[in-house]
């Protein structure tokens, strides 16, 4: 890989640093963007805290558990430069997604804006609003080559009189494509409808500065380039919407309202949030900066070995050069459908041994690449020798 020598985790070091997450070692896992991997040092943190919960469940939940979840959600809306009062944690992105349609009474023959890069179960749960509300799903196709000003105009271009909320991605996931959130979020505000922004895989791929960003809602996880305990996210609101946010289950705060009535819900292991300000910690200390630059140019390596596998031309290809996940496109209209990319993911990883994500994506299967500080060129080339074979071109 061009510029590996410099690279302070490349070289001698590299298995030391290899050896921080508990991965099985005969596995490529090329798919971090889905579930993470979380470092064994954030494991051993989260253990501590159920250690201590079942130590004494009484004492915890009841003398120590408000006050740790406050301590570690003041420290995760630092990180996200937010303001603390519009910061609460949820279990993840889906959840945060399920919260915000609840508390946003949509009125029949409205129209919601959505588009074809969006998560399914995020348009899923937005689709069942409009339904139970009368209202109309609105989903924009926008090309995956299209640049920033291509994705405004899309997006722009679908809002009428009728639109009441426009649902909007930071960075994609089935296509890895950044969306001009700094640009949208005001330009639709000028126009009245707010703005909800899937940030799933913001927290840790990209600094983030929600109070700068200024959205009307935004929800990220911490569980994917964060690398904390899988049930970590984070849900953000904008000021004038704050009073109006339910939580989806009533619980003990409910009466200081939001953040805190989704502080504690009901009698649940809560070790996840408090490990993720040992996440954020774990990843500083590599350096947040060197972190990113290495997985950006690792995925960049992958998706051109690959493509030349897949007898693409890798300089046609889109390339988000500043993010840890590429996509290239399968060849044969291969993965076309949902189930022909379970399958096919299925072969790879029993045949090759490597763990990816297809997607099918307007009519065509995306292969999406995914790079962490576990992963190595070998990982790639290992996809690009195997991958030929099971998409029918050798």
């Amino acid at each position: 890989m061009a510029g590996r020598a410099a690279n302070p985790f490349w070289g001698e070091g590299w298995p030391a640093v290899r050896a921080l997450w508990p991965l099985d070692p005969g596995v490529a896992h090329l798919n971090h963007g889905s579930f993470g991997a979380v470092p064994l040092a954030v494991q051993l943190r989260q253990q501590t805290w159920q250690d201590r919960m079942n130590a004494n469940p009484m004492r915890f939940f009841t003398r120590e558990l408000a006050t740790e979840v406050e301590r570690a959600r003041l420290i995760c809306a630092d990180f996200l430069g937010a303001d603390p009062a519009g910061f609460a944690f949820v279990s993840n992105v889906t959840t945060g997604a399920n919260a915000v349609a609840a508390s946003l009474p949509l009125r029949p023959g409205s129209e919601v804006v959505v588009t074809d890069h969006g998560y399914g179960t995020v348009t899923l749960t937005i689709a069942r609003a409009c339904r139970d509300a009368g209202a109309q799903l609105v989903e924009v196709p926008i090309r995956l080559d299209a640049d920033a000003a291509g994705i405004e105009s899309a997006i722009l271009g679908a809002i009428s009189d009728r639109t009441t909320l426009a649902v909007i991605d930071h960075i994609t996931s089935p296509t890895a494509r950044v969306f001009p959130v700094d640009r949208l979020i005001p330009a639709l505000r000028a126009r009245g409808v707010p703005v909800p922004v899937d940030g799933a895989h913001a927290p840790g791929m990209t600094p983030v500065d929600l109070d700068g960003l200024d959205p009307d809602f935004w929800i990220g996880n911490f569980h994917k380039w964060a690398c904390a305990p899988r049930g970590s996210a984070a849900l953000w609101v904008a000021s004038p919407w704050r009073s109006s946010m339910r939580s989806l289950v009533v619980s003990w705060r409910e009466a200081e309202g939001f953040p805190y009535s989704y502080s504690m819900v009901g009698t649940a292991d809560h070790s996840a949030w408090l490990a993720t300000p040992e996440a954020l910690a774990f990843m500083a200390r590599l350096g947040w900066r060197q972190v990113r630059d290495h997985n950006a140019a690792l995925v960049g390596y992958g998706q051109r070995v690959i493509a030349e596998a897949l007898r693409l031309d890798p300089d046609g290809l889109v390339a988000e050069t500043a993010l840890a996940m590429r996509v290239l496109p399968l060849p044969n209209g291969t993965a076309g459908t949902q189930p022909a990319a379970e399958a096919l993911m299925l072969r790879i990883a029993e045949e090759l041994a490597v763990e990816t994500a297809i997607a099918p994506w307007s009519g065509i299967g995306l292969l999406r690449l995914s790079a962490q500080l576990y992963n190595c060129p070998a990982d790639y080339e290992r996809l690009a020798a195997g991958l030929p074979r099971l998409v029918g071109l050798d």
